[in-house]
C-alpha cells in the first residue's frame, strides 16, 4: 500500500483487536467507526485470539439475535454463559506471569466485570483501553447512517481484517516479533493484549515499526 492520501479510517469495531488492527489505526488522523452495518457473524467483532501454554485460543463473546438483520449497536451479550469467567481464566493463565499483566490486567478485568447489555459498548471500551495503554490519540467517531460507498477522503476497511482473509489485508504491515510467554517461534498478530501483556510501554514502539511506511 503506497503513502497514504487518506486521512480518514471506515473500519468495524471488534472484540480486544488484534495487532493489524492497530497498525492499520496508526495510519491515519481520524478513525469512523462503522456503527450502522448489521452484525457480521464469524468475525472479529466477537472474538479474540490469545496465545495459551499449549496452543492459541480463541476467545468468542456469546451473542443474542445473531441471526436477525439488526445493527451492530443492538446486538445483545448473552450472558447465560459463563463467558467472562472464562475470558478472564484463560487470559490470566496465558498472561499471569508476563512483565506488565500486574500493571495492565485489572484494567482489562474490571472492563468485563461490568457486564455491559451490548456487545458494541464492550468492545468500545475495551478498545479506549487499548489506545491509552498504548498511548495512541487517536480523534474517533461514528457513522450516523450506513454508506455503502464513503465519502472522499475515507478509507474503507470494513471486513477487511477478517479471520477469513488474512491474506488479503491492504495496510503496510509487517509483523515485529518480539518475546512472548510460550514456544519458541513467534506467533504474528495475537490479540493486542498479547503485545501489551509481555511489552509493556514498548508495545507502541513495537506496533510503529510494524507499520511500513
Amino acid at each position: 500500500m503506497e503513502e497514504q492520501a487518506k486521512s480518514t479510517l471506515l473500519i468495524d469495531l471488534q472484540y480486544l483487536p488484534n495487532i493489524r488492527f492497530f497498525s492499520a489505526l496508526l495510519q491515519f488522523d481520524e478513525i469512523l467507526l462503522e456503527s450502522q452495518e448489521h452484525y457480521v457473524k464469524q468475525s472479529y467483532r466477537n472474538r479474540c485470539y490469545l496465545l495459551g501454554a499449549n496452543k492459541v485460543e480463541m476467545l468468542i463473546v456469546p451473542i443474542l439475535d445473531g441471526n436477525k438483520k439488526i445493527t451492530v449497536k443492538e446486538i445483545k451479550i448473552d450472558y447465560q454463559q459463563r463467558w467472562t469467567e472464562i475470558h478472564w481464566r484463560t487470559m490470566k493463565a496465558a498472561y499471569g506471569k508476563s512483565p506488565f499483566f500486574e500493571f495492565f490486567g485489572d484494567e482489562f478485568y474490571q472492563a468485563l466485570q461490568k457486564k455491559p447489555q451490548f456487545l458494541w459498548d464492550l468492545n468500545y471500551e475495551l478498545l479506549t483501553i487499548c489506545l491509552k495503554l498504548l498511548r495512541i490519540n487517536k480523534t474517533i467517531r461514528l457513522t450516523e447512517k450506513y454508506e455503502k460507498e464513503p465519502e472522499n477522503g475515507v478509507f474503507d476497511a470494513r471486513g477487511l481484517i477478517n479471520p477469513k482473509k488474512e491474506s488479503e489485508f491492504p495496510f503496510n504491515y509487517q509483523p515485529v516479533a518480539y518475546q512472548q510467554n510460550f514456544g519458541n517461534d513467534f506467533v504474528p498478530n495475537l490479540s493486542i493484549v498479547d503485545l501489551l501483556f509481555c511489552r509493556g510501554n514498548q508495545s507502541s514502539g513495537i506496533l510503529k515499526k510494524s507499520s511500513i511506511n
